[in-house]
């Protein structure tokens, strides 16, 4: 027997295109009112993932792996012309691991932030049809980049395995840490993007841009100890590259899964220390968690104001 979700979802799939009444927005209530409201939603919001993943490979012969393959290649390109041609992987060892475990946490943020900023122009129809808390489309988009995530990260886990290089210590506690910030200002961002992308459809594209120089802003195919070693002169612009949460989140997730970072190594014949790591690290990591927090609050509370004319604007 059908679910009361998979039967609502039916319905709304058979309604007309036209706009009704009650495709506009319910009173404005406050931040915890829009997560209960989003809560009773769960189960919707569990189809509308569903319904993104399938979409997304529909009438793919190779299905989900297609979600490997884009970073597979990105690996093998930044290995061999970053890591080997242009000599970035002297002194990283097990670079290959190392970029890896950078690609895939910029995937999660990268997806969470590119979908969930069309999300609401790309559900138009839904949204004209009927009201539902239209933060839960962002959020149908971060769900899909979990997913898509999990199968990368598991990849990464097989492969330590394989080299004899699972980190076995209380670094891996890094790992959920660097996730969570990457989860929680990435749905902020979304959510905020979303809104604005529906009045000013310009953020798409600008979005793009944005996140190709944030990817070369963030430490994944270049290790921290070359960015200290190049700006040793000038240590405040260390403070100043960590402002980025996604380099400090990227930072955690390395630390937590490289485990060559922390050895001293011999690499044809020269001894390799350490990785170096940004000093007090943990309390970064908690400061960032806790402004990611206000920030996810303030761009649902911007969220909330402009979503009432989320049905005429699209």
């Amino acid at each position: 027997m059908a679910s009361v979700a998979e039967v609502r979802a039916a319905r709304l799939a058979e309604l007309p295109f036209e706009v009704s009444v009650s495709a506009g927005p319910k009173a404005v209530g406050g931040f915890v009112a829009s997560i209960k409201e989003i809560v009773s939603h769960r189960q919707l919001l569990d189809l509308l993932i569903r319904r993104e993943l399938k979409s997304r490979y529909k009438d793919s012969s190779l299905g989900f792996v297609w979600s490997l393959i884009k970073p597979l290649t990105q690996l093998l390109i930044y290995y061999v012309f970053i890591g080997t041609v242009l000599g970035a992987s002297r002194g990283v060892p097990d670079f290959a691991i190392f970029v890896f475990a950078g690609l895939t946490l910029w995937g999660l943020y990268s997806e969470i932030i590119a979908s969930g900023t069309s999300s609401i122009v790309t559900n138009a129809g839904l949204i004209k049809k009927v009201y539902l808390p239209r933060e839960i489309f962002p959020l149908a988009a971060t769900g899909s980049a979990i997913f898509n995530f999990l199968i990368q990260f598991g990849i990464l886990i097989l492969a330590t395995v394989v080299l004899g290089q699972f980190p076995v210590s209380l670094n891996l506690l890094y790992v959920p840490a660097a996730v969570v910030i990457v989860l929680i200002w990435g749905v902020a961002f979304a959510i905020l993007l979303s809104a604005l992308n529906v009045y000013l459809r310009d953020i798409q594209y600008l979005v793009e841009v944005a996140m190709l120089l944030l990817f070369w802003a963030s430490p994944i195919v270049y290790s921290w100890t070359l960015v200290v070693n190049a700006v040793k002169n000038h240590s405040w612009l260390l403070e100043v590259y960590l402002l980025n949460p996604i380099s400090l989140a990227i930072l955690a997730f390395q630390r937590g899964i490289w485990q060559a970072g922390s050895q001293t190594r011999v690499i044809e014949g020269n001894t390799i220390p350490p990785q170096e790591w940004p000093a007090n690290m943990d309390l970064r990591l908690i400061v960032c968690a806790v402004v990611g927090l206000v920030v996810l609050y303030f761009a649902q509370r911007i969220f909330s104001r402009l979503q009432g004319n989320f049905a005429q604007e699209i």
